[in-house]
């Protein structure tokens, strides 16, 4: 729209699917499409339509007045007229040992998006809340087994969700076990974890303190972490944008991505604790870019009005 776009890429470009090695449910790669791939080839198709992509993260949003300014971590500050925050969202890991070598080689943090690599696998769910047992539901469907290993001895979800879990046949539980190492390569994918256990629970923090715990070797085809996501809006905690208890940025209800500030727009993972789809997310974006354009032009009259009406004084 000619807006001259600029693009904060944030410390993590690309977000989670710089996780994923591989995105197989994005429309128009029927064969898939690698994660850094997709956001590499997205980010080329925008700087053609003359996106300007700069390195930073904001820190703090001044959106009282326009232009509005962003103070960016690098000390700069950029003024802008419109806003989209699109920001997403950090998925919670656990601290397991070799977690970070094997992130998206085995070990995930979306069942949705790599459930169907481990058909026939057995599997392990890390987590109690609701997130944990959506993640082992839908991991029943192709996994030979699904255990959630959980550090307490009762889950944090929803009572139907948990029912839900509990009475399905492929899914079991381990209770107060937390997952300590994770085995394999990125060669060879996830090949087994070791457990630690105590009876009192929360046995990471046992061992920590010097007590005695039992560990156990598992053999495993893939790890998943459901112990939720945070979404990245900690700069936006201090401004008149509404944010849910658990920090999501707030839309004004209806089809829009508007928020409660003129001017400021959300789209992705960080307005979506639900879908937390690439395709999700950049159907919202699209939805954000046409909302800002809009709205601009609609300022653009009220301002050439204004002027008109004072030469008409």
């Amino acid at each position: 729209a000619d807006l001259e776009p600029i693009v904060l890429e944030g410390p993590e470009p690309g977000g989670q699917l710089t996780l994923t090695t591989e995105v197989e449910n994005y429309l128009g790669f029927p064969e898939g499409v690698g994660g850094m791939e997709l956001i590499q080839r997205g980010k080329e198709q925008a700087q053609r339509f003359g996106a300007e992509f700069v390195h930073g993260a904001v820190e703090r949003a001044a959106l009282e007045e326009r232009p509005f300014a962003l103070e960016l971590s690098n000390g700069d500050t950029l003024e802008t007229q419109a806003l989209i925050v699109a920001t997403g969202a950090s998925a919670r890991w656990v601290g397991a040992e070799n977690e970070d070598e094997l992130m998206g080689y085995g070990l995930s943090t979306c069942a949705t998006c790599d459930g169907a690599f481990h058909r026939g696998d057995d599997v392990l769910v890390i987590g109690g809340g609701d997130s944990a047992m959506e993640e082992a539901l839908f991991l029943a469907k192709f996994a030979d087994s699904v255990t959630v290993v959980h550090r307490r001895d009762e889950l944090r979800a929803s009572d139907i969700m948990a029912r839900r879990a509990r009475d399905h046949d492929q899914i079991e539980f381990r209770w107060n076990t937390e997952l300590l190492e994770i085995h394999g390569s990125r060669d060879d994918g996830v090949t087994g974890a070791t457990l630690v256990s105590h009876p009192d629970g929360r046995p990471k923090e046992k061992l920590d303190s010097g007590e005695d715990v039992e560990h156990e070797d598992v053999d495993v085809g893939g790890i998943f972490y459901g112990v939720g996501h945070v979404p990245n809006t900690t700069f936006l905690e201090d401004t008149a944008v509404d944010l849910d208890d658990e920090g999501y940025l707030q839309t004004l209800e209806g089809m829009t991505t508007e928020t409660a500030v003129d001017g400021v727009f959300g789209a992705g993972d960080v307005m979506d604790p639900d879908y937390r789809q690439a395709v999700t997310a950049a159907g919202t974006g699209s939805m954000a870019a046409l909302d800002a354009e809009s709205w601009l032009e609609e300022q653009a009259v009220e301002s050439e009005a204004a002027v008109a009406v004072e030469a008409d004084d």
